[in-house]
């Protein structure tokens, strides 16, 4: 009796033992699928997030970029206009179309004026100098009480020219005393930065927003809401204290809707731009994945309840064939701990004694022509070193070595191949009987991709740093030698070089000529700045750049008009130009006392290029020279 109970409580531990190992099996199945779900739900949510961040704060960048070089170029030529005023009383209508001609060369200003210290206007680039009187404005007032120097960017308001909400720029002007002179201004349609920031699709109820520091809203698309005050929202009370750039989750002031919202202060001037996007955009491409990946997992689910049912089934079979598997397992044991693509077994002579089939696929030779054969026979001979060079180091069977080397296929085609191989023997041989095991794959694709990926590596570091169509420094570069060559040079030069008429000569000739044109130009610059110092750069379009560090603005002007002359020796025709060729004019700056930095140097440098095109073009104008005409005007006017 007791004998039969033992037997039946063995016959069901047998029998319950399968369903136990299933039921482990589901349960285990279904924790990793739900978890690797919700684990790719979160990271792919977070993902998403970080993208988002670094597109929102990449295009807040950009658009700061384009804010501050939109009010520093007012800056500059108001800057010049200033000092101009400070010592000299230019004649009415020369100034007039001064300021004329400089509004026409900055498209974000409409127009610019000059008031007296009474708030009257002196001189105005609109066809007739206004009449009314401007005291009132909160920014005649601020000059007028304060000595500072520095532009002013005022809150929108309702221009009384012309009716539109306007931004104006604004500049204490002081006579040589010091003394409050009168103000000097510029006007920017607020609708300026609104339909530039129109031009960027991000989404429906986003929102890009150019705000003053104090909170006051400058410009803001798409609802043109501007002159709103925002100093009381988080982004003033705490974020800004904490950085000049930012990306956070929170209620839009304008419409309530919860965005991811990115900002940056601009360095040289009180204004903020800020780029908002819906929680719901941001999140869309990833709540679709969402409901992708519920679906996978269900289906996974079901495949895993179905495969469980399989197991149970088969798991009675192989209590069957356990016995008869695990008299094999030591005849198979050597093969199968090592395989992967082609299995070799070598005597301690490296002659074949077994390959495995697969050397078919891998190679396309026949495995049972090989046994017998020495393996170095299919060694490229320059990889032959190698190769013995590895199986020398085969000393002991613990260690593994590893090498890649060049063999033939079948058609004597190079194939890269990659083996490992240890020493090894049999569970029943004597130590005299040891043996070579080897695991040989094929590894040409991977080759080919390293070697692809190498010189792809090499081309995007030239890239990186070189215009690709002329084979000059790119912008980036330029902007960062400039930096470094203005802190570390006193004496320090740099040329604006633009091609005349280049427009035309394009629009006639073709662009693939144009670009023909642009590389030989581009070679001049090169040939004048190779074996120096310098840096010949690629500016944007048909501008060109110079920089000459520890070069005085004698020998700039020399280097100049060398490229000058240079350029026009090619004797390349142009239809479009009055002298029937290709001509190029060039602006120089040199570093002085009034270059506060690189940015300053090239303002001077391209005022200098303006001034070289409006004189006929073909020639070079230095920044002094143009300094030195304005005062000269200024005394003949006044004698």
């Amino acid at each position: 009796m007791a004998a039969s109970i033992t037997s039946t409580t063995k016959s069901a531990s047998r029998l319950s033992a399968p369903g136990a190992i299933v039921a482990v099996f589901v349960l285990a199945m279904s924790a990793c699928v739900l978890g690797l779900v919700l684990w790719k739900t979160i990271d792919a949510r977070r993902n998403a997030l970080q993208q988002s961040e670094i597109d929102i704060r990449n295009l807040a960048h950009s658009l700061q970029e384009h804010a501050t070089h939109t009010f520093q170029a007012a800056d500059v030529a108001m800057s010049g206009m200033v000092d101009l005023l400070k010592y000299q009383t230019p004649r009415p209508d020369r100034f007039n179309l001064f300021l004329v001609n400089t509004a026409k060369s900055l498209p974000q200003i409409r127009e610019f004026g000059a008031l007296d210290a009474i708030g009257e206007w002196r001189y105005s680039s609109l066809t007739e100098t206004p009449k009314h009187n401007n005291s009132d404005r909160a920014y005649f007032a601020y000059h007028r009480d304060n000595t500072d120097p520095g532009l002013r960017i005022s809150e929108p308001l309702q221009s009384r020219l012309t009716g539109r909400m306007t931004i104006l720029l604004s500049k204490r002007v002081s006579d040589q005393a010091g003394n409050f002179n009168g103000v000097l201004v510029a006007a920017i349609d607020t609708d300026y930065f609104s339909d530039f920031f129109k031009t960027f699709d991000i989404g429906e109820q986003a929102g890009i927003s150019l705000l003053r520091t104090d909170g006051i809203v400058l410009a803001h698309w798409p609802s043109m809401d501007v002159g709103k005050d925002l100093s009381g929202t988080q982004l003033f009370q705490n974020r800004l204290k904490e950085s000049r750039t930012g990306f956070y989750r929170v209620a839009s002031p304008f419409d309530g809707v919860t965005k991811y919202f990115g900002y940056e202060k601009s360095n040289e001037y009180p204004v903020i731009v800020t780029v908002a996007v819906p929680e719901r955009k941001v999140l869309a491409a990833w709540r679709n994945n969402l409901k992708s990946d519920v679906a996978v997992a269900a289906v996974l689910l079901c495949s895993v309840i179905l495969l469980a049912a399989l197991l149970s089934t088969q798991f009675r079979f192989r209590l069957n064939m356990e016995n008869a598997l695990r008299e094999r397992e030591s005849r198979y044991r050597l093969l199968a701990d090592n395989i992967a693509d082609v299995v070799i077994l070598l005597d301690r002579t490296g002659n074949f004694l077994y390959v495995s089939h697969s050397v078919e696929f891998v190679l396309g030779l026949d495995p049972k022509d090989l046994i017998g054969r020495s393996c170095l026979e299919l060694v490229y001979p320059e990889d032959l070193p190698a190769v013995r060079a590895a199986s020398a180091r085969l000393t002991d069977r613990v260690t593994t070595e590893n090498v890649v080397f060049r063999t033939y296929r079948d058609d004597r085609s190079i194939a890269w191949v990659e083996i490992n191989f240890k020493l090894a023997e049999r569970a029943e041989d004597a130590d005299d009987k040891i043996e070579i095991v080897g695991v040989l794959r094929d590894v040409t694709q991977r080759k080919k991709m390293q070697d692809e990926l190498t010189a792809l590596n090499a081309r995007l570091a030239e890239l990186a740093t070189t215009d690709g169509l002329t084979g000059l420094a790119n912008r980036r570069t330029l902007d960062g030698f400039l930096n470094r060559a203005f802190a570390q040079d006193g004496k320090l030069s740099a040329l604006l070089i633009d091609i005349d008429h280049f427009k035309g000569y394009n629009d006639t000739m073709g662009h693939q000529v144009g670009d023909d044109c642009l590389k030989r130009v581009a070679s001049v610059l090169a040939d004048a700045t190779i074996n120096t110092t310098a840096l010949a750069a690629r500016y944007g379009g048909e501008e060109f750049a110079i920089v000459l560090p520890d070069v005085d603005e004698a020998s700039a002007m020399t280097v100049a008009e060398t490229v000058r002359l240079r350029v026009r020796a090619l004797e390349i025709p142009n239809v479009a130009a009055a002298r029937g060729y290709l001509s190029v004019s060039i602006g120089v700056a040199h570093r002085t006392a009034r270059s506060p930095n690189e940015t300053v140097l090239l303002g001077e440098a391209d005022l200098a290029l303006y001034e070289a095109k409006r004189r006929g073009r073909d020639c070079v104008v230095t920044h002094a020279a143009l300094e030195q005409d304005y005062f000269s005007a200024g005394f003949e006017r006044r004698g």
